[in-house]
């Protein structure tokens, strides 16, 4: 019985494991989308989701990296003041591409793509030049052993409130307070009318250059929050990647159809086939299996493709989504 009890504890330690690895991978996930989500509601594709990852990742690590070093600042405070960081840094940098494919009607898909390129050389001539190495190190201390109360609660609290990160927490909240915007409010309304009537928008006095640059600007802040996010719980350094999660996110919007609650379901699916890219090992029957460790790793990439090729003719995009919009031309 003892021998049956501790085979139980061991399967219900990995079933926890598992699902926090879960919400590590799906909740930047979530947030990146849910940041695409708002530009191309507003009319402006961002391919630039990648880039902007990097640019948050970066300046926020970086501060981290600093604030340790000097002892200013320690704990969840500075993983707070990160944040914020993460997020003016994606805000500022997603304005490049707002004027690029606002201001001067560029393509869309060619502006984000200069981004993307752009964003990691820029990390490791900033990071050489500054520190001589490309990779920014940073000690995890932010990692919350269990909640108080909630961490006691049985199943419920070894899931979602011990071993977890305030960043989950906060992946939530943003869920919650994007699904009330897009979907309750003035500004979620007009942000929706300029994706998918401009002119119609513009003949009833929205100014449709200011919501597209509200809703890549809005992209950006959320970008780099992600980018954050994601390196936190899974590194103890930073090198300039954030291992295609931007387009993963890309992958997840089309998936989730632009729509809140749909991005969700998709972000834990993609989050699932990560984790299981990333931990087989520790799975007793997919490690005996045989299958070579390149097959686990290419899990969330050939999902990505197998599910776009099955829904991509049902998806509805922002009808003006990618289409630069000329107010003298109408």
């Amino acid at each position: 019985h003892a021998k049956t009890g501790r085979g139980g504890d061991r399967i219900m330690g990995i079933v926890f494991f598992l699902f926090q690895q879960t919400m590590f991978f799906s909740i930047p996930l979530l947030i990146v989308a849910l940041g695409g989500m708002f530009s191309e509601r507003a009319g402006v594709v961002n391919i630039a989701l990648e880039g902007i990852m990097v640019i948050g990742a970066f300046s926020s690590i970086f501060f981290i990296n600093i604030m340790q070093k000097t002892g200013a600042m320690s704990g969840q405070p500075l993983l707070l003041t990160a944040i914020l960081i993460a997020a003016l840094a994606g805000g500022l940098y997603s304005l490049l591409h707002a004027y690029a494919a606002i201001n001067m009607s560029a393509n869309q898909v060619i502006s984000g793509t200069a981004l993307n390129m752009f964003a990691p050389a820029f990390a490791i001539y900033t990071a050489r030049m500054i520190q001589g190495l490309q990779q920014v190190q940073f000690t995890n201390q932010f990692r919350i052993p269990s909640v108080p109360v909630l961490g006691s609660i049985p199943v419920i609290g070894p899931m979602f409130f011990q071993n977890t990160y305030i960043t989950t927490f906060i992946g939530l909240l943003i869920l919650a307070v994007s699904t009330f915007v897009i979907n309750k409010t003035r500004f979620g309304l007009r942000l929706r009318a300029c994706g998918e009537h401009p002119g119609a928008a513009d003949s009833v006095g929205i100014n449709v250059y200011r919501m597209r640059y509200a809703g890549v600007f809005i992209s950006g802040i959320l970008g780099g929050i992600g980018g954050l996010v994601f390196v936190i719980p899974t590194s103890i350094n930073f090198n300039a990647d954030v291992a295609g999660y931007g387009f993963l996110a890309l992958a997840v919007l089309i998936f989730g159809q632009w729509r809140p609650i749909k991005i969700l379901i998709a972000a834990f699916f993609f989050g699932t086939a990560k984790t299981i890219a990333s931990t087989y090992a520790i799975v007793p029957f997919l490690a005996n299996s045989g299958v070579p460790d390149n097959i686990y790793k290419m899990i969330p990439y050939v999902a990505t493709l197998v599910l776009l090729a099955f829904t991509s003719d049902k998806s509805a995009a922002p009808k003006a989504a990618g289409e630069p919009y000329d107010k003298g031309a109408r």
